[in-house]
């Protein structure tokens, strides 16, 4: 487990936070607050699979301002249309007394825990490591969020973990795997968790090679 933090009674809290990034003049990187949110959200969605938990709760912590607000739940809502889910219910606050002149933002999931399988799995990567502008210009490459989510409902996938800013070497030394894969940069940043290592029951790797396709490989 990564940046989950396990509560009481099976609750399991994440988060994710973004600053110079979005529609402010002075942010370092141009993207609107939309794709913002939603890539916040989709780190903290990830850690949520990633500890056995989906989301229930959502809480948004917007220093944005006033305006950005309604941007930010639909970057949040597109995310969870994409996986046809149902979008937890979003509170949180707004600072709205100062003006900042870059943008930032946090998003908090409160999620609940499942049981785990205990059927032993394979280790796969899934989606290449992208960063910065590359998020948005290469887009095909970076793993689809809809697959892992029908993947993880079928069984397909016992085991998610997202890859950040790490890179795909140091998350699979954190898992206690060798990492030995041909033509990936395994140092590379991921950025907003676009490359995951997902855990496939044994028996179903043909079928998770037909699911998954392109930048789909076992690390060992």
């Amino acid at each position: 487990m990564r940046n989950a933090v396990l509560l009481p009674n099976g609750f399991v809290l994440t988060t994710d936070n973004s600053a110079g990034i979005g529609e402010k003049e002075a942010d370092l990187v141009h993207v609107s607050d939309e794709v913002v949110a939603y890539f916040a959200t989709r780190v903290a969605l990830m850690e949520q699979w990633a500890a056995g938990a989906h989301p229930i709760s959502i809480v948004l912590h917007n220093f944005s301002g006033n305006k950005n607000w309604d941007k930010y739940v639909e970057g949040i809502k597109k995310l969870f249309g994409e996986i046809a889910q149902p979008c937890p219910e979003i509170t949180g606050s707004t600072e709205s007394n100062m003006e900042t002149l870059q943008s930032a933002i946090a998003v908090t999931l409160i999620g609940k825990q499942k049981t785990d399988s205990a059927e032993k799995y394979t280790w796969y990567v899934y989606g290449k490591p992208c960063v910065g502008q590359e998020v948005m210009t290469e887009s095909d490459k970076i793993a689809d969020l809809k697959k892992i989510w029908e993947s993880i409902k079928s069984g397909l996938v016992e085991s998610v973990w997202p890859v950040g800013s790490t890179g795909i070497a140091e998350e699979c030394k954190r898992l206690g795997l060798r990492c030995e894969l041909q033509g990936w940069d395994i140092v590379k940043s991921a950025g907003p968790a676009t490359t995951v290592l997902l855990g496939i029951a044994k028996n179903r790797i043909e079928e998770a090679k037909l699911h998954f396709g392109k930048y789909f490989e076992e690390i060992n």
